[in-house]
């Protein structure tokens, strides 16, 4: 092994003050792990960080990124989760074990890998040992490093929260890496699965088992999704653009029916109409990620069903910059870096 890795690292808020660098490799101390980082999967969230600093309490030299696959090449003073050679893949949100999400009613807890905590495009990371959970066996690097976030959060929404069953209908909003997780975990639990997005990729949503497509830009989607569903509505609907958008997932939710708050593409502002919230009995339930345990019961339902990822393009890790403009553009799927 040599002394050095590459790491990204920014020295001020902005993407232009990112540049790839020559560092130590870290040590692993005392319950930590050293992992040879494989791939990292991209969030839109990691570009919003870089541009904007979101408000979190970012230490410089900052290094973005937050999902990763790897494998363990050196363990700390008692750390024995692992055994050197395991591949592992990162937790989101560090501490987050089980449980209620940590934090109170006037500061909710947002210490995630890559905001509060240093991020992961490096060749090595050494973190606690408590902060990964053992890789997929039946994916390649690429595709376990979209488990952490967008996996996780599709799974915690529908299965975690939703208890999502066998005939109900979930509605997906668009064809980026939650949707098309959410499309194919609806689908592995024998739910009716609708995706609302451009027409150009809604083809390529219904071979991955999509029931139905709904053209957004052209007619009235919240009338297309009353009509597939005979007035009865969706079950289940990843609300993922925010905004006044909120109110047209409420009109097609079912009654009882339950959307999951995500995205925020059109504003963290929120708007909805009360009546029907009210008199259809619909549940409102805010998605910040998931725990640690249900990405570890998301890696066994993978390696049971052998889900695959949808990997729309992998960068090299000296062009990250590239991969962010990808992201700007939109991806169908997820965007990976692999260290090569």
């Amino acid at each position: 092994m040599t002394e050095t890795m590459r790491r990204w690292e920014m020295d001020a808020i902005g993407r232009d003050r990112l540049e790839l660098r020559d560092v130590p490799i870290p040590r692993p101390g005392r319950g930590e792990v050293l992992v040879k980082v494989a791939a990292v999967s991209l969030n839109y969230r990691d570009k919003m960080v870089t541009e904007s600093g979101r408000g979190l309490p970012i230490a410089f030299p900052f290094t973005p990124g937050s999902d990763l696959a790897g494998t363990v090449v050196a363990r700390g003073e008692g750390a024995t989760r692992f055994d050197t050679g395991d591949r592992v893949i990162s937790t989101f949100t560090p501490g987050w074990i089980d449980g209620a999400r940590q934090g109170n009613a006037r500061t909710p807890s947002y210490r995630t890998l890559g905001g509060f905590y240093p991020g992961v495009l490096a060749d090595y990371v050494a973190f606690p040992q408590d902060w990964f959970v053992r890789a997929p066996a039946t994916l390649d690097d690429a595709q376990a490093s979209t488990l952490p976030c967008a996996g996780l959060t599709a799974w915690f929404a529908l299965v975690e929260r939703g208890r999502l069953r066998a005939g109900e209908t979930v509605l997906v909003e668009g064809t980026g890496g939650v949707a098309l997780f959410g499309l194919q975990i609806a689908k592995m639990h024998g739910a009716l699965a609708i995706v609302s997005g451009s027409a150009g990729k809604l083809a390529r949503a219904k071979a991955l088992g999509a029931d139905h497509g709904i053209d957004r830009r052209h007619g009235d989607w919240v009338e297309a999704v009353l009509e597939i569903t005979g007035d009865r509505g969706a079950d289940h609907i990843l609300e993922l653009v925010g905004g006044s958008h909120l109110g047209e997932a409420v009109q097609t939710a079912a009654v009882g029916g339950r959307i999951y708050q995500i995205g925020a593409l059109e504003g963290f502002e929120v708007s909805a109409p009360a009546m029907p919230l009210m008199l259809k009995d619909v549940c409102i339930q805010g998605i910040g990620t998931g725990h640690r345990r249900a990405l570890e019961d998301l890696v066994r339902a993978v390696d049971r069903t052998r889900l695959k990822p949808v990997v729309d393009t992998r960068y090299p890790l000296a062009d990250l910059p590239a991969a962010f403009d990808h992201l700007d553009r939109g991806a169908f799927g997820k965007i990976v870096v692999e260290m090569g």
